[in-house]
């Protein structure tokens, strides 16, 4: 079970972002080692339904895809982006598995720059 300090620990691994979600990937760790999966879909996403609709098709996705193309003992996060729930399927596992052999050659996108400024 994932909890906020997993995704707080994830999000200072590997980012690869493309245009319906962002993974992350760190290793956990863990003995023996296990891969895991988390999912978050801000509220700026939609509203509930839009937001569990996405949360249920990157779980379907993840469990089509992650036994075979993911790391072992590594934690995997995706972050739900606005594009992603209109993103033809087979797009969003095509574009998974660029990001998760990315992820397996150790190229992960250049870190954000910290934001500026007061949020509204």
């Amino acid at each position: 079970m994932f909890r906020r300090a997993d995704f707080l620990a994830a999000n200072r691994g590997l980012r690869v972002a493309r245009p319906g979600f962002i993974l992350l990937a760190r290793p956990n760790g863990l003995d023996p080692p296990v891969m895991r999966y988390g999912i978050t879909v801000t509220k700026r996403i939609g509203n509930a339904v839009v937001r569990n609709r996405m949360k249920r098709r990157f779980r379907e996705l993840l469990w089509s895809i992650l036994p075979d193309a993911g790391l072992a003992g590594h934690d995997h996060v995706l972050i739900g982006r606005e594009g992603g729930i209109e993103r033809d399927f087979q797009q969003l596992a095509t574009e998974l598995h660029a990001a998760l052999q990315r992820v397996h050659a150790g190229k992960g996108d250049p870190p954000r720059k910290p934001r500026t400024g007061r949020r509204r």
